[in-house]
């Protein structure tokens, strides 16, 4: 329920508490609280995760947003005196700023449709306000949580906008991370762009490359997620304001769309907001969040394999690859001494598994909609916060103390190179096929560098050896 009655009145505040009312009675509310009577019964009602709106101050700043756009819309068409609207900005403008975010005491899931997250605010804005008007908290007569607040308004329009402007500000700061993690892959490319190693295809030898290749790889495959994400980006500027509860406009004064979200775009300084064409369908349709998922997710699969081959180069190190040292981090056993663990990594994988899972709580969310309200969007904006806020931290933490500290094991690679039995493939059009495939054989049966068999065999001249197995002929690069 969208339009949920708020508070009628207020008794004076005693013994440590003041009494609110209604539609179900008395609620007993802390003296000192700016929110008011739905809160403290959503308080009691979903004591669920622990986590709480003042986890997510992205939310919080977007809601008091939105409600700064709707009071400003409001007294433009003539809806709302112009000394409550002050007041009322005021409140929004103090709390965009970081004040009062502790009284945003809700769970993040709760039932209702994010209904009990936008009376906290509403609560907190108003209490907020009257004290800029000299009144005292609680004195709902002189300035409501809903009829001045809350006017022209709904969850089901406010919620769903705060959410898409939370989940731009989350977006902006992954974005942020992995710039800067491209960055460092790609300047990892440039320091190891004259560094030959055995590229491998199912984990077996394929032909050779350079470690800056690889290096310069992870970095491309960045770049195109953050295009992903930025085209997602986009998707979450259109919006259901002034929709108010089905999308209709219910009790929203002509001109207080428009002007709602004229103001949204300068409050925000994201110029691209807009009023979707067909309110009623934005405000059941909740597809940019199954689109947004789905892109994070993706996001950070890759970033998870780009991290097991992390873990995969600098394994051993004696007995593994041991192509690439990671900076030690942390002692790695409680028994073994001297190991070291690729920790960051590690941390990193996990990060994407729990991106992975949160991506089929946001699918059956938004599958479970029904008619014109989808109920369940409280559980996919923590689902995606989540995992928006988890993957910026582990992607700043990989650039920082794991990728920039990358060294490569130059004299080891160099010796798997000139070993492998792929150096044949590189040769095999200047010693036709068959001649490739014997040498090989023999290779893997001896043990011997199927370079040393070619010479022994005065297969190919040393000038010629030198120019095939150049890095420019190898790699389709010249060393640096």
């Amino acid at each position: 329920m969208s339009l949920t009655p708020g508070p009628q009145h207020t008794a004076p505040a005693s013994d440590g508490h003041r009494t609110e009312h209604d539609m179900l009675g008395d609620v007993d509310v802390p003296a000192d609280a700016y929110y008011g009577a739905h809160t403290a019964r959503a308080v009691t009602n979903f004591p669920l995760t622990g986590e709480t709106l003042a986890a997510r101050p992205h939310l919080i700043a977007a809601l008091a947003a939105v409600k700064h756009a709707a009071a400003l819309a409001n007294a433009e068409v003539g809806a709302l005196d112009g000394a409550l609207a002050s007041a009322i900005t005021g409140a929004c403008a103090e709390i965009r700023d970081g004040a009062l975010h502790e009284q945003f005491v809700v769970d993040l899931i709760q039932g209702g449709a994010g209904t009990s997250t936008n009376m906290n605010a509403n609560e907190v804005i108003a209490n907020r306000a009257l004290e800029l008007l000299g009144r005292r908290r609680g004195e709902y007569s002189a300035l409501h949580p809903l009829d001045h607040v809350n006017l022209g308004q709904s969850t089901n329009d406010v919620y769903p906008t705060a959410v898409k402007l939370a989940l731009d500000a989350h977006l902006a700061e992954l974005l942020a991370a992995l710039a800067g993690l491209r960055e460092a892959l790609a300047a990892k490319a440039a320091e190891f762009a004259d560094v030959l190693k055995m590229g491998r295809t199912q984990l077996q030898d394929a032909v050779p490359m350079t470690l800056g290749q690889e290096f310069g790889a992870f970095a491309a495959t960045l770049a195109e997620d953050e295009q992903r994400l930025a085209e997602a980006r986009l998707l979450l500027h259109e919006l259901n304001l002034g929709g108010t509860a089905i999308g209709t406009g219910l009790n929203a004064r002509p001109g207080y769309r428009e002007r709602a979200v004229e103001h949204l775009r300068g409050l925000t300084g994201i110029p691209t907001l807009q009023s979707s064409p067909d309110l009623i369908e934005a405000t059941q349709d909740v597809g940019v969040f199954v689109q947004l998922s789905g892109v994070l997710k993706r996001t950070a699969v890759k970033l998870s394999k780009i991290c097991n081959d992390l873990r995969l180069l600098s394994s051993g190190p004696q007995a593994g690859l041991g192509e690439i040292n990671l900076p030690a981090r942390q002692a790695g056993s409680s028994i073994m001494p001297g190991k070291v663990n690729p920790v960051i990594p590690e941390a990193v994988n996990q990060i994407a598994f729990e991106i992975i899972g949160n991506d089929v709580t946001v699918t059956l969310a938004a599958e479970g909609g029904q008619l014109q309200l989808n109920a369940f969007e409280p559980v996919i904006y923590r689902s995606l916060s989540a995992g928006l806020d988890h993957l910026a931290a582990g992607v700043a933490v990989l650039t920082e103390h794991c990728v920039r500290g990358i060294t490569a094991n130059r004299h080891r690679l160099a010796e798997a190179v000139a070993a492998s039995t792929g150096m044949v493939t590189a040769l095999s059009p200047a010693l036709g096929y068959e001649t490739a495939c014997a040498i090989a054989l023999e290779a893997h049966r001896t043990g011997r560098p199927p370079l040393d068999l070619i010479r022994e065999r005065e297969l190919l001249t040393e000038a010629e050896l030198h120019v095939l197995t150049s890095p420019a002929s190898l790699t389709g690069r010249p060393a640096r």
